[in-house]
């Protein structure tokens, strides 16, 4: 059953996201290549997981890629408190966007960025996912032939990052807005949220920047093999400039980021922590050199450049 914090009154998951990029063809060879069922519509495309039917992301087409809007589930019994809440606080109430599903309330989030909030079904893992580890026994081959190798497939949504001009002012937002709780931070350099209902160690991370864009999605895969057969399709297909694969220092979750043909990326993620309903998570600052990655390639200097618009000239 779907976790609920006692008391607590926050959204529990992140329902979707929305995209606007200038080539929706480039768009969906992309995310298919990443491994995820990639569907037409006639607003765009809709990215779901094989095996769920469950829309995680909606892509337009647009002059320019830009994050359009968060999407933001909640608890049909939390609507009515949560929306007065943002009234409250002063939370500037916005019309829909353009194109889309028009469900729920549209509201401007920190540094303007357009969010819905929605009554939806927990799609945020209520457990922490399964992770596997094989290994071939004494007399036995361990070979997997690149001809027989199987296509990673993401199982699920785990997190997706996005950038913002103040981490701990945005932080302070979220908290005191939707519910979202500290995990752990490095100052104004980066924050990880995680959901009050039960959530992986992030919901929602916050990196610092000139301007509010997309860093990152961050999909489940059920092994570190699978994020190495990931980077591997990857590159394979063209897509070779990312990041990994390695390892996290918060949240603990091996890693590989593919960078998509505008700037951002998507992220194999394996073994990630999970933080239940009912846990008193021992929120912390740390310094930048326990914040990042215990082990992997060196940083590429791209990988925190916020190519949306609205950098300075």
């Amino acid at each position: 059953m779907p976790q609920k914090r006692a008391g607590a009154l926050g959204v529990h998951s992140i329902d979707h996201f929305d995209l606007q990029v200038p080539d929706l063809a480039k768009a969906r060879n992309f995310y298919e290549t990443f491994g995820l069922d990639v569907r037409e519509t006639a607003d765009g495309l809709e990215l779901y997981t094989f095996g769920n039917d469950h829309c995680w992301g909606r892509i337009v087409e647009g002059p320019v890629k830009q994050l359009r809007y968060i999407s933001f589930g909640i608890y049909a019994e939390d609507e009515d408190a949560l929306l007065a809440r943002l009234d409250e606080n002063g939370v500037e109430r916005i019309d829909a966007l353009d194109g889309t599903p028009g469900k729920g309330s549209w509201f401007a989030g920190f540094d303007g960025m357009p969010l819905n909030i929605v009554v939806g079904d927990k799609c945020s893992p209520d457990a922490k996912t399964q992770f596997t580890v094989q290994s071939s026994k004494a007399g036995e081959s361990g070979a997997v032939f690149n001809s027989k190798a199987p296509q990673t497939r993401p199982r699920n949504l785990s997190h997706f990052a996005i950038y913002t001009t103040d981490v701990i002012a945005a932080t302070d937002w979220y908290e005191k807005n939707l519910g979202l709780r500290l995990s752990d931070g490095s100052g104004p350099v980066v924050a990880f949220l995680h959901g009050p209902h039960g959530s992986d160690h992030h919901l929602l991370a916050l990196v610092g920047s000139t301007h509010r864009g997309m860093h990152h999605s961050s999909w489940d895969v059920g092994s570190i093999q699978e994020v190495g057969l990931g980077s591997a399709q990857m590159m394979r297909a063209g897509y070779k400039e990312g990041w990994g694969v390695g390892r996290h220092v918060l949240g603990g979750n091996y890693f590989y980021y593919a960078r998509d043909p505008w700037g951002s990326y998507a992220e194999f993620s394996a073994d990630i922590d999970y933080i239940p309903a009912d846990c008193e998570w021992p929120a912390a600052q740390h310094a930048p050199e326990d914040s990042f990655y215990l082990w992997g390639p060196d940083v590429p200097p791209e990988l925190v450049s916020n190519l949306e618009p609205g950098a300075p000239e």
